[in-house]
């Protein structure tokens, strides 16, 4: 299958991207540093991207930021910048993608653990994590041509260990390999309407 990545080169993306590419043709893409580059925050970025990739049979977006903080600092804009880049972002990746995916197609978003297991000044990213989860579930009913859709939910990644390991206290970190089997349980398996989650 010809597979769209977007997000390649953060951890999640990397995970995905060793895990998919032994069986599938994978087009990178991320804000830089790959032959294509696009801004999910940006509408008009991900309508040329797809102008310039064409037709794929999966798309797998594991792209997005939010604002890190503690609740009684967080303002209407911080909590705005997640909701616009990770949530409206990856939604606009599918909205946008819906006829550049061949039939029978698929696409995967990313969320994360603090929706379900919190941490201090998390509650932006739950919120984003949140939102997402509930796109899915609440598309995939409407999907047409027998495209699917999921959204992986991994915790913290081992190969994040060093740099955001602090943050998490008593977390059980997860493989980066395991992340990448969810990624491969939704482009290649037949669910849909999915949180898959990894922890």
């Amino acid at each position: 299958m010809k597979v769209l990545l977007i997000g390649s080169t953060g951890d999640i993306g990397r995970a995905a991207l060793e895990a998919l590419s032994p069986s599938h043709e994978i087009v990178e893409v991320s804000r830089r540093g790959t032959h294509i580059n696009a801004d999910i925050s940006d509408r008009d970025s991900i309508v040329e991207m797809y102008q310039k990739i064409g037709k794929v049979d999966a798309v797998v977006c594991a792209a997005g930021n939010v604002h890190f903080g503690p609740l009684s600092e967080f303002t209407h804009d911080q909590f705005m910048f997640g909701l616009t880049d990770k949530v409206m972002g990856q939604i606009n990746v599918v909205l946008e993608g819906l006829n550049w995916v061949n039939d029978g197609g698929s696409f995967t978003l990313t969320s994360g653990v603090l929706d379900r297991d919190p941490i201090r000044s998390g509650a932006g990213a739950a919120t984003a994590n949140g939102a997402l989860g509930g796109f899915v579930v609440g598309s995939a009913i409407e999907m047409p041509r027998g495209i699917r859709i999921n959204v992986v939910s991994p915790g913290l990644l081992d190969v994040s260990e060093a740099r955001y390991g602090a943050f998490f206290p008593g977390h059980e970190r997860v493989s980066a390999q395991r992340v990448g089997l969810a990624y491969i349980k939704s482009v290649e398996g037949p669910g849909t309407g999915k949180v898959i989650i990894v922890e």
